[in-house]
């Protein structure tokens, strides 16, 4: 994939009519775009000045929500829930399945930037905890199985038909 590009930032924002009140969403757009599920410094100083917003607040937006990263990331990140409700139905060995599954651990990414593992605030699925998001898509009522079922998905890319899908 290609470097993302001023031009690209700026078409995205203008998607938004440059509109500062638009934020959270010019900045995931532009995340997503970055092919590497992250916000380069260079993007986030292009938004302050077209937004004309203090790159302080635009880093605040950045820092403060668990979405956004400042590094880059695989090209499937997944977020396991680590509020009190997951955590109590067994986040740990949650975490030790994923990292089995897929050969790292939390925080990492796999060498050809494929995954990354990381933990993440309350994602409001706590029938289903621990809860984990690839993407959009929310998942939870996890066993062994359905962990290596989901690495293998995303190695192979057949994940993104699962977004709405049971496992």
């Amino acid at each position: 994939m290609q470097e993302l590009a001023k031009n690209d930032v700026l078409k995205i924002m203008k998607q938004y009519n440059n509109d500062p009140q638009q934020l959270i969403a010019i900045l995931l757009d532009i995340q997503i775009a970055s092919g590497k599920n992250y916000l380069d410094k260079k993007w986030a100083e292009i938004a302050a000045d077209v937004l004309k917003i203090p790159l302080s607040k635009i880093y605040d937006v950045i820092t403060f929500y668990s979405m956004f990263s400042t590094e880059p990331l695989g090209e499937y990140v997944i977020e396991i829930c680590q509020s009190p409700p997951c955590h109590f139905t067994y986040t740990e060995k949650i975490v030790q399945w994923f990292e089995a599954a897929a050969g790292i651990k939390m925080g990492e990414t796999t060498k050809d930037g494929k995954i990354s593992l990381k933990y993440t605030s309350c994602m409001g699925a706590c029938e289903a905890g621990p809860a984990v998001k690839i993407g959009d898509a929310v998942f939870g009522e996890l066993t062994a199985d359905k962990v290596k079922t989901l690495i293998k998905r995303c190695l192979d890319d057949s994940i993104r038909p699962m977004i709405h899908e049971e496992l």
